[in-house]
């Protein structure tokens, strides 16, 4: 038996004698890595004394498993004996960490000029740069639109400088890295001045321009000649600023540029340099009657600066001639840049097969299903046949019409730069255009043209011939906008007219719930509108008695809560004129929400109505989404209620413009500008809402977007016919378009004919 156990076991002792001698080998090295460690914590505690033994051992006790090493919430502890001061964080993280911004810039000019040669700088080379004012000693009557002007007061020179360095210390010093100064008689390559600051270094005490020699003076240093611009970091500004009174009553200078380098040099001892870190400040200087487009000279090319320029028409013409070399520039880097991804293509992976067409453009969208599909969009010369209205066909016209012929004529100029001399095209005809939007790459097209090919010798042949085009994404830019934050009270108005009655219940309810349970910030104001007939009967028979009810039921249940109405009597309820009388009724800084009695009031929408809406920069125009007629859409089916679908069997209403979200102060000075324009003809007023108020007459951004939080029942409106001709037409067409979809449209005129059929 002994023997035929052993022959059992025999295939499995090397397992069992290897787990043995493995077991025992870590315990022996588990027991001395233990005893060595304990060795090194007490001779590291003999040698550095108690208190490094101690930090030593406690050192070693805050391992794994070990109970000290888990985590511990350590209780917040105030002292009640100090007084509390509550931490005020910033608004931005970037404020917070001390980041700023790179670069600011100051145009110098004059009364005399800053209707022309300010306006060209302006029109040229502002939008380039993140930030830009300019500096005045007396401004004119009017100041050119889209210019920060600052003014002085005073047009001698070395003040004007003196004012403008003390200016730019105080409101930008703490916020820029670095300052560049120009005249407006300079023409600066913004780009090239912003790519050169990228390249400096923000620790050091720099003021970099043309370095020029003080006039009748043999030293060496230098100052910074104003004409063609200079560079001055926020350390070198920082210092400067303490000397600024005392370089202006003991300098005598007559240039103010020489003011400025002769105080750097007396209190900082820094000179002006031409030069730093390897970067170069090239410069040009202008002889009389320059022709810009026929300098070839390298010195030229490479400016940053140019001075001095006459007149408006020469900055314009420089501005286009370095804008050309720009472009040259920039596709030649393209080019290269394409030839070197072909070179690359070979070593990836795929091979040249995964070579994108246009080179460096990514590759088009790949669907996974077919519900992810990007459909393309036919359209000819004169019709586009995906309408956003749903027709079928439509007029090419307006940006999709500019759009096409530009594109016809973009395939034209690459066919010909690629045949030419040995063939040239011209175009008969476009039989067919395709195009699509894919979000990876932008637009994309394909046209058939029936082109006319003409050869060298003179010989024509009619072909058809197929391209491609791709219209790429440009660079991302980010907006800048104020800081808006969802604390800002809302006024919600509320129009109502006798046909209104019967909705005005479910829109206090709504309102009730999502406003006043929630203890949302927003206020509620009633516009009651009588007729001329129903304002005599007022006080035998009031139509609104009804809902002056219910506003005193609501005030009881919340005893916090007053709902003010306003009365106002006429025949043509003009949203402009009833807008004038609550405007005067609350202050400035009021966020109005014009509302009307279909809407129903939520939360996630009034916070959007804040975010959205920002003084003396934007208003919102939301545009609701209504539901079809169910009586159309369900045919006793179903219901609305039982549909799971969010925003289904509806559309959004483009034609309604009867919600919007706008702050008093704003509308108050766009109703200016328009009674300065309209007079005393008050019934202009009836043909305009307060869209067209903000459209016409405020420089403001108009944010016209869907309103998902917007959903209203259906319900057929009221359309006054003394209201002006459009607003009429357009009431009549939203509640045509409100009825039902096409298809729903369809169904229900199928079905009565097959009703009276049978």
């Amino acid at each position: 038996r002994l023997a035929a156990l052993l022959a059992a076991l025999r295939p499995v002792l090397p397992l069992v004698l290897g787990l043995s001698l493995g077991c025992s080998l870590s315990l022996l090295r588990a027991s001395w890595s233990q005893s060595g460690g304990d060795e090194q914590c007490l001779g590291a505690a003999g040698r550095a004394g108690p208190r490094a033994g101690g930090a030593r051992l406690e050192a070693a006790d805050a391992r794994p498993g070990h109970e000290d090493f888990r985590p511990r919430i350590v209780p917040y502890y105030r002292d009640p004996s100090k007084p509390y001061k509550k931490v005020l964080r910033t608004r931005y993280i970037q404020t917070e960490l001390g980041f700023h911004e790179r670069l600011f810039v100051a145009v110098l000019t004059s009364k005399a000029t800053l209707n022309t040669l300010a306006v060209a700088v302006n029109k040229t080379v502002a939008h380039h740069f993140p930030r830009l004012l300019y500096f005045t000693g007396l401004r004119s009557a009017k100041v050119p639109h889209g210019m920060v002007l600052v003014a002085h007061g005073d047009e001698r020179p070395i003040w004007l400088m003196y004012e403008t360095m003390h200016y730019i210390h105080q409101h930008f010093g703490s916020d820029y890295d670095w300052f560049y100064v120009m005249q407006d008689d300079t023409y600066a390559q913004a780009e090239q001045v912003k790519a050169l600051v990228t390249h400096l270094s923000i620790n050091q005490d720099v003021y970099l321009g043309r370095a020029e020699e003080f006039i009748g003076g043999d030293e060496q240093a230098r100052y910074c000649h104003g004409g063609f611009g200079y560079l001055i970091s926020r350390s070198l500004l920082l210092k400067l600023h303490p000397h600024l009174d005392s370089c202006r009553n003991e300098i005598l200078s007559v240039r103010p540029d020489e003011w400025l380098g002769r105080c750097i040099i007396d209190f900082l001892g820094i000179t002006c340099i031409s030069q730093l870190q390897g970067q170069h400040y090239h410069t040009y200087e202008l002889a009389k009657n320059t022709e810009p487009e026929k300098e070839e000279e390298e010195e030229f090319q490479a400016a940053l600066a140019v001075h001095p320029v006459s007149d408006m028409t020469l900055m314009y013409r420089l501005h286009k001639h370095f804008s050309r070399i720009q472009l040259d520039r920039a596709y030649q880097e393209i080019q290269d840049l394409q030839m070197q991804i072909r070179n690359l293509t070979s070593l990836t992976p795929a091979g040249e097969a995964g070579l994108t067409w246009p080179v460096g453009i990514n590759a088009p969208f790949l669907p996974k299903s077919r519900f992810e599909v990007i459909s393309w969009d036919y359209f000819t010369e004169q019709h586009l046949f995906s309408c956003p209205d749903g027709s079928p066909k439509c007029e090419l016209s307006g940006a999709s019409k500019a759009d096409v012929t530009e594109i016809i004529e973009s395939a034209l100029e690459q066919l010909n730069s690629r045949y030419q001399p040995l063939l040239r095209f011209s175009k008969r005809q476009l039989l067919n255009g395709y195009r699509r939007f894919d979000p990876t790459r932008g637009m994309e097209y394909t046209l058939d043209l029936l082109l006319e090919a003409v050869t060298q010798k003179g010989h024509s042949h009619v072909l058809a011939k197929r391209v491609s085009l791709v219209r790429p994404l440009s660079k991302v830019e980010i907006i800048p906008m104020p800081y808006v934050t969802e604390a800002t009270r809302v006024q919600l108005v509320l129009p109502l007219t006798v046909q209104d009655l019967d909705f005005v219940a479910n829109f206090l309810d709504m309102f009730a719930m999502n406003a006043l349970d929630t203890h949302d910030n927003t206020l509620l104001t009633l516009l009651f509108i009588y007729h001329p007939y129903d304002a005599q009967r007022v006080g035998q028979v009031d139509v609104f008695a009804g809902v002056k009810a219910m506003v005193g039921e609501l005030e009881k249940r919340y005893a916090e809560v007053k709902i003010p109405w306003i009365s106002v009597k006429t025949e043509v309820p003009s949203q402009v004129k009833l807008m004038d009388i609550v405007s005067k009724k609350h202050p400035v800084d009021t966020l109005f929400f014009l509302a009307s009695v279909w809407t129903e009031i939520n939360m996630e929408f009034l916070n959007r109505c804040r975010m959205n809406t920002i003084s003396n920069w934007q208003v919102f125009f939301p545009v609701h989404f209504q539901e079809f007629n169910p009586a159309l859409v369900y045919r006793g089916e179903q219901t609305a209620s039982s549909s799971t679908d969010f925003l289904r069997d509806g559309h959004f209403d483009r034609r309604s413009f009867a919600e919007a979200c706008f702050y008093n102060s704003d509308y108050m000075t766009a109703r200016t500008k328009l009674a300065a324009d309209i007079l005393d003809r008050d019934e202009v007023l009836e043909n305009m809402e307060v869209f067209d108020v903000f459209l016409h007459y405020s420089g403001l951004h108009l944010f016209r977007a869907v309103e998902p939080g917007l959903v209203q029942k259906y319900a057929l409106r009221s359309c006054n016919p003394r209201l002006s001709e459009e607003l009429y037409h357009r009431c009549v067409l939203s509640n045509l378009e409100g009825l039902a979809s096409r298809s729903h449209l369809a169904m229900a005129l199928f079905e009565q004919e097959q009703a009276n059929s049978t």
